[in-house]
């Protein structure tokens, strides 16, 4: 059975276990820095998606001067290929459904594939954040 858990930083419980996959495929996985993973947490919504009771992905959103940015989309790799990163996308987008502004990602290349399918195109030129080539996507409506 799978559960979607959306919360806030206070929800200190949810929030260890979202660090725990994100510190997985971030920093041990893509050897990501460490101290940019963590940033802006206070101000985001956070999502975990749940099967069986077991956290298999998490993502979250937060508002910027520009509108929502999507982030730290993470499923674990041994859970890879079930559909958690739609389920986990799709909740987020629901939740941000009466929001008629601009929402976007910086999506990083080898899943550009993924977002397209769920509408988003990509928008400007290839760029590096976190050592890993990205591109900017926004949701077409």
């Amino acid at each position: 059975m799978i559960k979607i858990r959306k919360f806030q930083f206070e929800n200190t419980e949810l929030m260890k276990i979202a660090h725990n996959i994100r510190y997985e495929v971030f920093v041990i996985g893509q050897n990501c820095p460490e101290d940019i993973e963590w940033e802006f947490e206070e101000e985001s919504t956070h999502f975990l998606v749940f099967e069986n009771k077991e956290a298999v992905a998490t993502a979250r959103h937060r508002e910027t001067k520009n509108g929502y940015k999507l982030e730290r989309f993470a499923v674990l790799k041994n859970k890879r290929s079930n559909g958690y990163g739609h389920i986990v996308l799709k909740a987020i987008l629901e939740d941000l459904s009466k929001f008629k502004g601009n929402i976007y990602m910086h999506a990083q290349l080898d899943v550009i594939p993924f977002y397209e399918k769920m509408g988003f195109e990509k928008e400007g030129d290839l760029f590096v954040e976190a050592n890993i080539m990205h591109y900017k996507m926004v949701l077409k409506r």
